[in-house]
């Protein structure tokens, strides 16, 4: 990470970056090409290939110096570099100056390339965004127009598989509305007439009306899109003290120049030429090169180090924050969970067998393809029972199956569809206690009762203890944040062995929580996966998401986990931490010797190439202890 100018603008193609590499690698070439030149005797064929080592090198680097001085009416770094290698050739060291033009600009060309990511979670989310919706007209019949024309006080049809135009309430019918774009539940939720819809949910089963209650630009789903907007804009308290950092080292450095061309003359009575000379020597030796390198090699090595242990960073300032962490938030459903619900326990009435029982009612959900349903059927298969694919069924939407099975009428579906009384009592009250254990339970009913329960929930992901227990040991606080209920939040927390949790989180509760906590603890990470995620990893310090999370997921976050596991959180962790250690150490390092090449120019101990060599063997030496972080971290 070069730390005086991470700040930048990031190009919002890739080709200029291979441009800039290519044009630093030719110069490289073409520096080399005139020292052999030079030390076979032909000097005044080798000073050509120097001035286009310097032209061919610093051309991308002088450009984008030029045009910031421009535009931000302030010098830079860039420009003391090319004012360091200018001074060099304007005093006959052509090779030192060629040198400095081709270290920069081949660390710039690098740095580029490693942190200039397209950020296109906006069109991801818009893409879930529907453009069009079915309006019903006055004479009853519904029409297809744009959402953008759309008044409140509509009424629309959102017909079965098709997504809700607008934030509205239900007028009529009754449905399974999938709310995981909103807030991540993966097991579908029952919506009936005056109940609440979000704009990006999707109808699965039941046609339904429902009444617009606000504008298109006001709705949950443009909050997000919003929400990921602001916080990606605004900048971290790192980038502030960059931008000054970098203002400051340069004016420092030019004022000492200007001072060294004059004061020495009449304070020391050194001759004009010296004084000259002695102004050129620092202003190569005070060239920021060690002090960019003592950075970015570490950073560059640090980020490969984790890609092979599948952890993606988008940058180095995200390295640089993770070891600070203090807290990480996690979601639950596909993160902390599986994301699909599974059966845990199944129970039948005392004179039914079991697998009879379970292949009947598994023969029933494999007609639908609800998540619960396609859960249960899953489990009947497992158990190596054979399923019945011919049955009679009618759907009831929100509320279960009704099926025809040797013409007895069984019920399968939630407690209000088999009766509320009856699933309490079954099995001596078990679905109470497995309701709150964050259980969803689905029963089968014939015509003398309850005759059996199936109870599901999103598992724990295998890795995810260990993954906490790895975090609390690091010494940073974890907490859940969910869209779920309480009993289930409660649940997966303990079982976790999260140290807190927060439920019912709608995606805007999820980034206020995050807010809180970044003022409790400075510096936060979240763990997402989903659309509901991005705002909440936006905002964070490090948002982190599962490899197999949502495209809108993954190019909000930071920091990508390729392989899903969580364990890889404390890994980046140590990585980031180490590599924190050996900046300061390179930082240190390369300011010191910046500092002695200063006092030895003006004690006159140290000339031009002893600077310059000095100077570069510091940038190799920090670059040497930089490449430390491709080691495997313990």
């Amino acid at each position: 990470m070069n730390t005086l100018t991470e700040h930048r603008p990031k190009k919002n193609i890739v080709w200029p970056v291979y441009l800039e590499l290519i044009a630093a690698i030719l110069s490289g070439a073409l520096i080399l090409t005139a020292w052999m030149v030079g030390r076979n005797g032909l000097e005044t064929l080798s000073v050509p290939l120097y001035i286009t080592a310097f032209l061919i090198g610093g051309f991308a680097k002088a450009k984008e110096g030029i045009e910031e001085t421009i535009n931000n009416k302030d010098l830079n770094v860039e420009m003391l570099m090319v004012f360091a290698a200018i001074g060099a050739a304007l005093i006959g060291y052509w090779a030192e100056g060629a040198i400095l033009i081709f270290i920069f600009a081949i660390s710039g060309a690098l740095e580029t390339y490693t942190l200039n990511k397209s950020h296109k979670e906006i069109s991801a989310l818009m893409k879930l965004q529907p453009e069009e919706a079915w309006l019903i007209q006055e004479d009853g019949t519904d029409i297809k127009v744009s959402t953008a024309s759309l008044n409140v006080g509509s009424i629309l049809l959102v017909k079965p598989g098709e997504r809700v135009p607008v934030d509205g309430n239900i007028t009529f019918g009754t449905s399974s509305i999938d709310m995981s774009a909103i807030n991540g539940e993966s097991i579908p939720v029952t919506k009936e007439v005056g109940d609440e819809l979000f704009a990006g949910t999707v109808n699965l089963s039941g046609a339904i009306q429902i009444k617009m209650t606000k504008p298109s630009s006001e709705t949950l789903f443009q909050k997000i899109i919003t929400l990921v907007q602001s916080a990606q804009s605004e900048k971290s308290p790192s980038q502030q003290f960059i931008e000054r950092f970098e203002g400051t080292y340069v004016k420092v450095v030019i004022i000492m120049v200007l001072i060294m061309m004059v004061v020495p003359h009449y304070l020391v009575g050194w001759d004009w030429t010296t004084t000259i000379y002695r102004a050129i020597v620092l202003l190569v030796v005070a060239s920021p090169c060690a002090l960019v390198a003592s950075i970015m090699p570490a950073t560059l090595a640090a980020a490969s180090n984790g890609a092979r242990k599948g952890v993606l960073f988008k940058g180095g300032i995200h390295l640089e924050h993770l070891g600070s962490l203090k807290a990480i938030a996690f979601d639950k459903t596909g993160t902390l969970t599986n994301g699909k619900p599974v059966v845990t326990d199944f129970y039948v009435r005392d004179d039914a067998d079991t697998d009879t029982t379970l292949a009947i009612l598994a023969s029933i959900e494999s007609q639908s393809n609800h998540p619960l349903a396609v859960a249960i059927t899953n489990y009947a298969i497992d158990k190596g029972l054979t399923l019945e694919r011919n049955l009679q069924i009618e759907d009831v939407p929100g509320h279960g199956i009704r099926a025809f099975v040797d013409t007895q009428e069984l019920l399968v579906g939630n407690p209000r569809f088999v009766g509320k009384e009856l699933a309490e009592e079954f099995h001596q009250g078990v679905a109470l206690s497995l309701a709150d254990d964050g259980k969803t339970i689905i029963f089968m009913k014939d015509d003398k009762g309850i005759i059996a329960s199936a109870a599901l929930r999103d598992t724990l992901r295998p890795e995810a203890i260990e993954a906490i227990s790895q975090l609390k040991q690091a010494g940073i606080l974890t907490i859940m944040l969910t869209g779920d209920n309480q009993k289930t939040a409660a649940a997966i927390a303990k079982e976790a062995g999260l140290d807190s949790f927060v439920a019912e989180c709608l995606p805007e509760m999820k980034v206020n929580h995050l807010k809180r906590l970044l003022i409790e603890h400075k510096n936060v990470g979240m763990v997402g996966d989903g659309i509901n995620d991005a705002p909440a990893l936006a905002t964070a310090t490090s948002g982190i998401a599962m490899g197999e999370g949502t495209d809108v997921a993954l190019e909000t976050a930071d920091i990508v986990l390729m392989q899903n596991d969580l364990r890889r959180i404390s890994y980046a962790i140590k990585l980031s931490r180490k590599m924190q250690r050996i900046v300061k150490q390179n930082v240190l390092f390369s300011i010191s010797i910046i500092m002695v090449l200063i006092v030895s120019n003006f004690l006159q101990v140290v000339d031009l190439p002893l600077g310059v060599i000095g100077h570069e063997g510091s940038t190799i030496l920090v670059i040497l202890n930089g490449l430390r972080m491709l080691n495997r971290i313990e």
